[in-house]
């Protein structure tokens, strides 16, 4: 009698143990694997990532090796996605230009997202004139035209580093310095995060300014913590879900930013290959050659959609609301 009523005991709470809930993170990546679209965006990204990473090794190709007796010539065994006006492997340098658009997406989104979600955690918990003020630079910024700021930047800066360069070449005698493909590299980085910051600082106030009155920030206040471990510990982290839907949005949208800074000519310079660089080479001749146009614009446009999907369905996975 006594083990039945020992084992019935038992019983409940077993079963409760069984269906506790999942914690907000599991729960989370649950509801995101049911999202067959938002899992699709993840294997395009993943495969992105792996041609960025592994390609040129596997690349029969460079992407600057001429082949003349090739030149605008269409799809075939040998160039797989044919060639362009100078001979050169377009499936080469579609790859070369993922490993392009990547790292400036990566280092812009990361660059961005760092100097906004500092500046909107500290605007939104400090309040008064720290608030207004930071609010008035992510104003001046936004109301700029972001090309205009961007061709001011860029045609600034360009000569001035260039000549900096040429004239430690000249001192030093290191060929290093001959490549300007880190110095257009930085300058993308640094304009297209000076035109994204003031996006993520905007959200990230507002995620504060509605749960700096929380009843555990408040407790933290009470308890005396310094304001810098409450922002970091507390604030911070529980305002984070709408920012990485954000920056998943934010990685798509700084691949397109560069490639059309590219397509004007005022971001990542040859030799190095860019998306924009080839679309807009091959808009000149698109009507004899349409695949130097189609090749790369549905590169980008595969990317930037799966990065979409992939935001779409954090959206859905964060969003409480969205339980079911």
């Amino acid at each position: 009698m006594t083990e039945q009523s020992s084992m019935t005991s038992q019983q409940p709470q077993s079963d409760t143990a069984e269906q506790a809930p999942a914690g907000l993170g599991r729960d989370a990546w649950l509801r995101l694997r049911r999202n067959r679209l938002a899992m699709l965006g993840l294997v395009i990204i993943a495969f992105y990532l792996c041609a960025a990473i592994f390609g040129p090794w596997l690349m029969p190709y460079d992407f600057a090796q001429q082949d003349l007796a090739h030149i605008n010539s269409g799809p075939s065994l040998i160039h797989w996605l044919g060639t362009d006006n100078l001979g050169r492997d377009l499936f080469a340098r579609i790859v070369g230009g993922a490993r392009t658009a990547l790292i400036v997406a990566f280092f812009v989104t990361v660059l961005s997202f760092s100097i906004g979600a500092i500046a909107g955690a500290v605007s939104g918990f400090a309040g008064g004139v720290t608030d207004r003020t930071i609010m008035w630079l992510t104003d001046v910024t936004m109301a700029v035209p972001s090309l205009l700021l961007v061709v001011v930047i860029n045609t600034s800066l360009t000569p001035l580093l260039s000549g900096w360069m040429e004239d430690l070449f000249l001192k030093t005698g290191n060929p290093m310095f001959r490549d300007t493909t880190f110095l257009d590299l930085s300058l993308v980085f640094g304009t297209i995060a000076l035109i994204k910051w003031p996006q993520y600082a905007r959200l990230m106030r507002a995620q504060v300014l509605s749960i700096r009155n929380a009843n555990y920030v408040t407790a933290a206040i009470a308890l005396g913590l310094p304001p810098t471990t409450i922002i970091r510990s507390f604030v911070v982290p529980n305002a984070l879900g709408p920012v990485i839907v954000a920056v998943s949005f934010g990685l798509g949208t700084a691949m397109v930013l560069e490639s059309s800074f590219s397509f004007l000519g005022i971001g990542v310079q040859p030799p190095t290959p860019s998306w924009g660089r080839m679309i807009a080479d091959g808009m000149r001749v698109w009507g004899a050659y349409p695949h130097l146009l189609i090749v790369p614009a549905l590169a980008l446009a595969i990317i930037t959609m799966a990065f979409a999907f992939v935001g779409d369905g954090l959206n859905d996975a964060l969003n409480p609301k969205g339980k079911k």
